[in-house]
């Protein structure tokens, strides 16, 4: 699995679980029957979320197959990598603090 964080030198915190490990932001997978984007902001920002299944309708023909946070897409020809690109860029790393750091606290 690739995956993107924040590193210790932006958020010297780390993931809650293990301080030692930086905040994970998103990752990619190669699993057994799919092909998953995981992207932790859909699953803390409901406007985020909200964006991204609409603007799904618009670049892809298959039903969004999702979970809290991770995207399942059956062959790779089927990932809409613009889209993928465009929510990558949706929200910052400071923006990301913000709203882990907001759901920790509840």
């Amino acid at each position: 699995m690739i995956g993107y964080v924040v590193p210790h030198a932006v958020y010297p915190n780390g993931y809650h679980c293990d301080p030692k490990l930086p905040l994970p932001f998103m990752s990619i997978a190669s699993q057994k029957n799919f092909i998953a984007v995981y992207h932790m902001g859909l699953y803390a920002d409901k406007s985020l979320l909200e964006w991204f299944t609409e603007a799904y309708t618009r670049h892809c023909t298959t039903k969004l197959d999702m979970g809290k946070s991770c995207i399942r897409f059956k062959k790779p020809e089927a990932v809409p990598y613009i889209l993928i690109g465009e929510l990558a860029g949706k929200i910052t790393a400071e923006e990301w603090i913000g709203m882990y750091e907001a759901g920790l606290k509840r």
